[in-house]
């Protein structure tokens, strides 16, 4: 008997499961987004494999050199091969985006947890925090964070960090208001068993879905985030190559003007990658939200 109680417990999950995998698959751009950022992370992380050149030679002889087959994506203003920096440069834009929207989500997802379970003072202290933050405009309190900091890789995730847990916080703590007044929750209470597995046993696993969506998005987010203070040259440092950094040793009038391909293809690049995130978010929502 209660082995088929169980069954009849694991059945909807299952259900729900596949129909929410089902609903992915019949989404065609989120399909095409999900194959572009495994191929664009894959070429990224294998880099050595698949660059043709050290991204960092300079090579005096072959300066401003349009695409051939030579360097398929030509070269920069110092002999740099384009295609390899666009490589070598992705694996830190991407770790960047990856790293920072998954150590947001963690801390807002933990702060979320406790304003919204316990509420009270310690509801409205987190509450209270991120509204400060959130009242500057988070493109100029980054500037200034890494303005005083200093740029560097490690510098940049710990900003974004810092700037970008309240996204996922109030998403969290909203579902979490909604949730701690299931009959579960108080089932549980009664029975004696602690706040603290309700929350991340009972709770957080119904709250996922949100928390999934928000972090493929704030992927995307940090990216161009990189790539906007790097541009700037307050992201990490010139002889770093990331695409931010490219796009900024590609700012000069003359190149904009005459060397066309080094500000068009990596900023076509980025924005392939950022566009096939949005995609794949997109999707993720769709069929995560049990409402549809």
């Amino acid at each position: 008997m209660s082995e088929n109680k169980i069954n009849v417990k694991r059945k909807p999950k299952s259900s729900l499961a596949k129909r929410s995998i089902q609903k992915f698959f019949s989404n065609k751009l989120a399909i095409l987004g999900l194959i572009i950022v495994l191929a664009m992370i894959i070429l990224s992380v294998f880099a050595p494999i698949f660059a043709t050149y050290d991204p960092n030679q300079i090579d005096m002889a072959s300066l401003n050199q349009a695409p051939s087959g030579i360097h398929i994506f030509g070269t920069d203003s110092t002999g740099r091969d384009l295609y390899s920096r666009l490589l070598y440069g992705g694996r830190i834009s991407i770790m960047i985006g990856v790293v920072s929207a998954m150590t947001t989500s963690i801390i807002g997802t933990v702060l979320g947890l406790i304003a919204g379970y316990f509420g009270g003072f310690i509801d409205s202290i987190l509450i209270r925090i991120s509204e400060i933050l959130q009242s500057f405009p988070l493109i100029i309190l980054v500037m200034v964070l890494v303005t005083i900091i200093g740029p560097s890789v490690t510098n940049m995730i710990w900003v974004f960090t810092f700037v970008g847990w309240m996204t996922v916080f109030r998403i969290v703590r909203n579902e979490v208001l909604r949730l701690r007044e299931e009959t579960y929750v108080d089932v549980n209470r009664a029975f004696g068993i602690s706040d603290f597995k309700i929350m991340f046993k009972d709770i957080l696993p119904n709250t996922l879905s949100p928390i999934i969506v928000a972090t493929t998005i704030n992927i995307a987010y940090f990216i161009l985030q990189e790539t906007g203070l790097s541009f700037l040259g307050l992201g990490v440092p010139t002889n770093v190559p990331t695409w931010g950094t490219i796009i900024n040793a590609a700012k000069s009038i003359t190149v904009i003007q005459m060397y066309k391909w080094q500000w068009i293809i990596p900023g076509l690049v980025i924005s392939l990658f950022v566009m096939s995130i949005n995609f794949l978010g997109d999707g993720l929502r769709d069929a995560l939200d049990p409402r549809n």
